[in-house]
């Protein structure tokens, strides 16, 4: 009896020397950065197109429509691009790829970027808050009431439940912050009906 085959994994991640080397061999490929406005202003990967996370989540299927064959998603270090990944397949988009470390790698590793106004990025913001949030309590527990280590309780359960469901309440409240706005916010106008569509891909190639 022959033994079945086991199925293997698709690759989902690529590393930002691999995405060096498509963007010069490959017409048909789409980076997409779904971090903020205000994350993709301080720096990007030149070329790429910003369409945050919560407004891909929004236009889903209107934008796998317009993607082509060949799709690399970007963000900070990867959790956001997973979930866009993750949207897109739902859609039918199964061949997107999260590029490994985010645009920071791209940039370590020597990759063309665009650099803007400097800020913090909204997973360390994050970081900052939780842990504020969490000293806090603890000192406050102890100074002030015991009830306030509630505080630290909360937070841990939080941060349990963001890393449960692959998503994050923090992050998404921060972004509605001033400082992480931007003049013109991205809109479904100006992002996804700005992509070129697959036919024009397509012509490109039999164009070369």
């Amino acid at each position: 009896m022959t033994s079945p085959v086991p199925s293997v994994p698709a690759v989902t991640s690529l590393d930002p020397e691999e995405l060096r080397f498509w963007m010069t061999q490959h017409e048909d490929l789409t980076v997409l950065d779904v971090r903020s406005a205000a994350e993709f202003e301080t720096m990007h990967i030149r070329g790429s197109y910003n369409v945050p996370l919560p407004l891909l989540s929004e236009h889903t299927d209107e934008l796998a429509a317009r993607l082509g064959s060949r799709v690399v998603l970007v963000c900070q270090s990867g959790v956001r691009a997973e979930q866009a990944r993750q949207r897109l397949a739902g859609a039918g988009i199964d061949t997107a790829y999260v590029l490994t470390g985010g645009a920071p790698g791209f940039a370590a590793a020597g990759g063309d970027v665009v650099r803007g106004r400097a800020r913090w990025d909204l997973e360390r913001q994050v970081r900052l808050v939780a842990g504020s949030a969490v000293v806090l309590g603890l000192a406050g527990g102890r100074f002030v009431s015991p009830r306030i280590r509630l505080l630290a309780g909360a937070i841990g359960t939080g941060l349990t439940f963001s890393a449960a469901t692959n998503t994050c309440a923090m992050g998404k409240a921060l972004s509605a912050m001033p400082w992480n706005k931007v003049a013109e916010e991205p809109t479904r106008e100006a992002t996804i009906l700005q992509l070129p569509t697959r036919d024009a891909s397509a012509g490109k190639l039999q164009a070369s």
